[in-house]
């Protein structure tokens, strides 16, 4: 049977109706409900919170969009290398804090392939496809260079863990799992991700660093109960785009509800990227909402230099409408107004 496809939306014409949507308020929705001084911390009107999927190269490994994963993975990850300062000195002036959802690898200063075997500590998923990857061979790790982060810059960065940690922003460490595995219940055994995440809890505990915050790669939802088991008191979603609450799941941890990405549109003006963001945040203030922004710190350079300044000093002009937390720190005044 012969199904009629349309064709690919014009860019030009997507953006445009992405302006109207955002225009008329569709985009983010917003979401209504009772009793939402609960979820607002006197005496402000609205709450933001800033998530980086902190990666390098290992969120690119088994891409379907890319014929040399490797390849583009290395430089995916040099350039997150080379953002990562910059974002930093952008959060120290304006003090925006922010959680940092960190591979564990990424703690690591070297690693060592030992008879033709990397890190057999930690389980293995079966072969899998997404939306996103398509793992079907060989072995989990076969990516990992087994070297060390002089070597291989792309795949180890306890400097830059340690540049985050020292900011004059007081951001937060989370967890993005050890090796960014696909987290859905369907997917990946419980087993699995435990040994991922004792894993980071062992790299973490070396820093000092408690890991509360989780952000499942790809959006992978799944596996609650073992990140409650393992301490973990929040998670991001991203089933839609909106300006709303939080929620909290029998399982003992709250789901914290993605408003937007921050991105670089090649169709967009940088005044206009920062019109827009700056007026998501106007109508959390206005509609008395929780605002959560994410972004990856690969993203386009454009977005640092010309948007990012203005989202943050936006911010910073409107602290006393608005306060800006880590998801750490905003579940912390969840459960104490909850007990209350």
């Amino acid at each position: 049977m012969n199904i009629f496809k349309l064709p690919p939306m014009n860019p030009s014409l997507q953006s445009s109706l992405s302006k109207l949507k955002f225009a008329l308020g569709l985009n983010p929705i917003v979401e209504h409900r009772d009793n939402i001084g609960r979820f607002i911390p006197e005496p402000y009107k609205a709450v933001v919170l800033i998530q980086a999927d902190f990666e390098l190269a290992w969120a690119w490994r088994f891409s379907r969009n890319f014929p040399d994963s490797f390849g583009e993975s290395e430089k995916i990850g040099l350039l997150e290398r080379d953002n990562i300062p910059q974002i930093i000195h952008l959060c120290d002036k304006y003090n925006i804090p922010v959680t940092w959802a960190t591979v564990g690898h990424l703690f690591l200063e070297r690693c060592s392939v030992t008879n033709g075997f990397i890190h057999p500590e930690i389980k293995r998923l079966p072969y899998f496809e997404n939306k996103f990857w398509k793992y079907s061979k060989n072995d989990w790790f076969d990516s990992d260079p087994g070297t060390d982060v002089h070597k291989s810059p792309a795949w180890y960065c306890p400097d830059l863990i340690e540049l985050i940690m020292q900011a004059k922003a007081k951001h937060e460490i989370g967890c993005h799992t050890f090796s960014h595995i696909d987290c859905r219940d369907e997917i990946c055994p419980p087993e699995v991700l435990e040994s991922e995440l004792e894993a980071c809890r062992d790299l973490a505990d070396k820093k000092g660093i408690i890991l509360r915050s989780f952000v499942h790669p790809a959006h992978t939802i799944g596996n609650l109960k073992t990140l409650v088991k393992f301490g973990y008191t929040n998670y991001r979603t991203s089933y839609s785009k909106l300006l709303g609450y939080p929620i909290f799941h029998s399982e003992g941890i709250w789901e914290l509800k993605n408003t937007t990405d921050f991105t670089w549109r090649k169709q967009w003006s940088a005044d206009y990227h920062v019109y827009r963001y700056c007026k998501i945040i106007e109508r959390a203030i206005k509609n008395r909402s929780v605002c959560v922004f994410w972004f990856h710190p690969s993203l386009d350079k454009e977005f640092i230099q010309y948007v990012m300044p203005g989202i943050f000093e936006f911010l910073d002009n409107n602290k006393d409408s608005l306060k800006v937390l880590t998801s750490g720190e905003y579940v912390d005044f969840l459960n104490n107004t909850t007990q209350n």
